[in-house]
C-alpha cells in the first residue's frame, strides 16, 4: 500500500507542471485568473469524462499546432463561455 501511494505521488509530481502550463495558457488566452483556469480544466474533465492531465496535454498540444481533440471541443467552448458570462 505504501509503495502504491509513493507511485501515485510521483505521478502527481510529474504531471503537475503540465497542468500548470495548461492553466497558464488558458489564463493568457482568456484573460482569467489561475483559479478560473483551474475551474475550466476541472469542468471540462468532469463533463467529458477525461482525466485532467489529458486535457492539459491537449491544451498544450494546440500550441504546437495540433487540433483540440473533437470530443473535448464542445466542453472547452462551453466552459469558456461560462467563464466569460460572469
Amino acid at each position: 500500500m505504501l509503495l502504491q501511494e509513493i507511485a501515485q505521488l510521483r505521478t502527481a509530481l510529474e504531471r503537475r507542471p503540465v497542468i500548470d502550463m495548461a492553466r497558464g495558457v488558458l489564463m493568457a488566452l482568456w484573460s482569467c485568473s489561475a483559479d478560473d483556469a483551474w475551474g475550466v480544466l476541472v469542468n471540462v474533465s468532469q463533463h467529458s469524462n477525461t482525466k485532467l492531465y489529458d486535457i492539459a496535454e491537449a491544451v498544450l498540444a494546440t500550441l504546437r499546432g495540433e487540433p483540440m481533440p473533437v470530443p473535448l471541443q464542445p466542453h472547452l467552448a462551453t466552459a469558456g463561455d461560462r467563464l466569460h458570462a460572469h
